[in-house]
Formats: structure tokens, C-alpha cells, sequence
């Protein structure tokens, strides 16, 4: 079953993603862990995209389904995959359309305001990446490895409401393109609750 999850910058899909994978052994792929998996791998289609990124340009659409497909493909990807962050774009998503069967699209409804509390109370592990939120966590040190938080500069409200115009004009059509195959959950509650009606709603599908 190959999902695809929409939702504005800071709504949860990560998290949501993990869960699914957990409970169901779907494999999760972002386009940017695949940009770096084959530029570091130095295949050829990662190469192409390092020679745009090198120029500070935006990787075109047909490198990036090229990498997805190959992914797909993979025998680890049979019993389907989670995209994350792909398609952005109504001419993503027809690109996408050629490549692969997307049986579900779940769409993390999440209030803007909500958004940019999230955002703005986002805090980031100096040494193990972790992220936490100050709305859920008050300490200023990691809870798992014990090393400092800081906020990342992009977390400000410029910068948020920069992502989520581009998200409303660029990203948000695609809720009408996958009408037929969309199911939309609640994302202002916490992670358990969020990701409940999901899992009902994959019960039996996978």
C-alpha cells in the first residue's frame, strides 16, 4: 500500500510516519534523505542532482521521480512505502502518478496558529538531532543524550509564514487532486490521538 501524507510545514507527518511504519512495516521515504543517500553514494542520477544543488537551483521534478522510482523498486518497498514531502506540486503528483499506484492519501488537518506555536516552541538536540517542543518540555538539555537545545534560526514567525503561504499556493491544491483517495485526521491533539483514527483506518488495508 503506498500512502502519502499532506500537511503543512509542523504538522506532524514525521511523527505520524514513524507510527505507521512501526505498526505496519511500510518503509517511509523523504526526497531529501534520498538526495543525500545517492549524492553520497555517487550514483548517477545523484550525481545530476548535486550538479544543480552545487548551483543552488532547485532539483527538477524528472531527477527526483527518476530517484523515486529506483527506491520504489527496491525489494524492501514491496508491501508499500510512506512518501513524505513528495509530491508538493499538482505537476508532482501527475509525475508521480506515472511511476506508482497511490492507494491513500492522508491529509494531518493542523489550525495555522497551531502551526506557528509549534514552530516557534520547536527546540533541537546539539547532539543527537531530537526535537522537542517547550509547550511539552521545559528543560534546556536533551532527555536522551544530555546535550544542550537550541532553536534553529529558521524557527521564527518570518520564516513559518513565509512556509506556509508557499504551502497554501503550491502544496494545498493537491487535497482536491487526491479527493478521491483522501483521508483527513485532526493533528492539533497529541501524537496518540492523531495517529488513532489512522490506524483504524489502515486496519485491514495493509
Amino acid at each position: 500500500m503506498n500512502i502519502i501524507l499532506l500537511g503543512a510545514p509542523f504538522s506532524g507527518k514525521g511523527t505520524l510516519a514513524r507510527k505507521i511504519v512501526q505498526d505496519f512495516g511500510l518503509v517511509q521515504i523523504s526526497t531529501g534523505d534520498l538526495f543525500r543517500e545517492n549524492i553520497k553514494n555517487g550514483t548517477d542520477v545523484g550525481l545530476l542532482a548535486k550538479t544543480y544543488i552545487d548551483k543552488g537551483q532547485l532539483v527538477p521534478d524528472s531527477v527526483t521521480v527518476e530517484m523515486l522510482s529506483k527506491r520504489i523498486a527496491q525489494k524492501d518497498c514491496k508491501k508499500g512505502v510512506i512518501l513524505d514531502g513528495f509530491p508538493r506540486t499538482i505537476a508532482q503528483a501527475e509525475a508521480l502518478s506515472k511511476i506508482a499506484k497511490i492507494d491513500a492519501v492522508i491529509e494531518l488537518d493542523v489550525p495555522f496558529d497551531e502551526i506557528r506555536r509549534r514552530a516557534l516552541g520547536r527546540r533541537t538536540c546539539t547532539g543527537c538531532g531530537e526535537i522537542y517542543n517547550t509547550a511539552t518540555y521545559d528543560k534546556t538539555t536533551c532527555e536522551k543524550c544530555g546535550s544542550p537545545l537550541f532553536q534553529r534560526d529558521d524557527d521564527n514567525l518570518e520564516t513559518v509564514n513565509s512556509r506556509l503561504e508557499v504551502y497554501t499556493k503550491q502544496t494545498a491544491p493537491l487535497i482536491d487532486f487526491y479527493a478521491e483517495q483522501l483521508f483527513v485526521v485532526k493533528g492539533q491533539d497529541s501524537p496518540d490521538a492523531t495517529y488513532k483514527p489512522v490506524k483504524d483506518f489502515l486496519k485491514g488495508r495493509i
